[in-house]
C-alpha cells in the first residue's frame, strides 16, 4: 500500500511540475514597417497553433510571444511569418509572399516607420 501511495505521489509531481513548464517567453525581430504590418505579423503568430500571445512592435520591429512550447517552437512561429511575407533573420519571405503585402508595406527598400500614414 505505501509503495502505491509513494508511487502516485510521485507521479503527481511529475505531472505538476511538467505542466507548469509549458509557457515560454520569447522575442524576435520581424521585418515590416505600419499598421497594417502589424495586424499580419499578430495575425499569422497567433494563428500557429501554441502562440497564446503575439504582439509587434513598429519602432524596435520586435514580435514579444508567450507560447507553449509543447505545442510550438520559434522556427514554426518563423515559418507562418515568412508565409505571409515578413522576413526573420534566420528565414526570409518568398518573392511570391512578399509581392503578396500591400505596396505601402515593401520594407525591404525602404524600411521607414509608416505607421503614421495608415
Amino acid at each position: 500500500m505505501k509503495n502505491i501511495v509513494f508511487a502516485v505521489v510521485c507521479l503527481f509531481g511529475v505531472v505538476t511540475s511538467n505542466a507548469q513548464d509549458k509557457n515560454k517567453k520569447m522575442t524576435f525581430e520581424v521585418d515590416g514597417k505600419c499598421d497594417m504590418c502589424k495586424m499580419r505579423i499578430e495575425k499569422a503568430a497567433l494563428n500557429v497553433d501554441g502562440v497564446k500571445y503575439a504582439v509587434w512592435d513598429i519602432p524596435t520591429h520586435q514580435l514579444s510571444l508567450i507560447v507553449d512550447e509543447h505545442k510550438t517552437n520559434a522556427m514554426e512561429i518563423k515559418t507562418a511569418l515568412v508565409g505571409v511575407g515578413h522576413d526573420t533573420k534566420e528565414l526570409k519571405a518568398s518573392q511570391e509572399a512578399y509581392d503578396n503585402v500591400h505596396p505601402c508595406c515593401k520594407y525591404r527598400d525602404d524600411n521607414t516607420d509608416d505607421s503614421e500614414k495608415h
